[in-house]
């Protein structure tokens, strides 16, 4: 991450690279449509959040892609198969470092500006949207999984324009959000809590007939 700093600084020739009156993707598709910045911006990322979820759906369910889910569930299972783990944990990274550069020029073009320090704080924001589209909207099946990220993302976004707008101030949005990841974390606890409990209760009145 420290290195990836210098090379960003590279590729974009200064700290701060300013978009404004350029054409973007969003510009060219709301041009083409008739539609507004919002509303393109909208449309851009529901259609590559769509597209993104099948092709993953399908590759993840390729041989290699399952070599790489599979080593992440049992790396020693996996090794035992013959695969080389190294490999695979490899193509995972550079997968998932593709995925964030796109997001990361989407996010660009849709507000205007690049900065070298924009990523600072994303992994948290990260790992609070997947927790929490995992608590709420995942269940067993791999592509609701998939779907669940982005619906963790929009609900987390929303959770953060609500508590903007009943006044919190901008400066305690950081606070706010690792409160968020600490909250997130304790849901799957949680969850399983309340199904133990269910299952003790379920027991009892079970003894309790007898």
């Amino acid at each position: 991450m420290i290195a990836l700093y210098s090379v960003n600084l590279r590729v974009m020739g200064k700290a701060n690279l300013s978009l404004l009156r350029l054409e973007t993707a969003y510009t060219r598709i709301g041009e083409g449509l008739g539609l507004d910045k919002t509303w393109s911006v909208i449309l851009v990322g529901a259609v590559m959040s769509a597209a993104l979820v099948f092709i993953l759906y399908w590759f993840f369910g390729t041989e290699l892609g399952s070599a790489i889910r599979a080593t992440g569930n049992n790396p020693n299972m996996v090794r035992a198969q013959g695969i080389h783990t190294d490999t695979t944990v490899i193509i995972g990274l550079m997968l998932s470092n593709g995925l964030v550069a796109l997001s990361g020029s989407l996010i660009a073009q849709a507000q205007n500006y690049a900065d070298v320090q924009m990523g600072v704080g994303a992994i948290v924001i990260g790992l609070a949207s997947l927790i929490i589209g995992e608590v709420l909207f995942a269940r067993n099946h791999f592509f609701s999984r998939l779907v669940s990220m982005i619906l963790g993302a929009v609900t987390y976004r929303i959770i953060i324009a609500l508590v903007l707008r009943l006044g919190m101030p901008a400066d305690d949005l950081k606070l706010f959000t690792a409160l968020t990841v600490v909250v997130a974390l304790f849901l799957p606890r949680l969850k399983e809590m309340r199904s133990q409990a269910r299952h003790i209760t379920k027991g009892n009145n079970h003894h309790a007939d007898h």
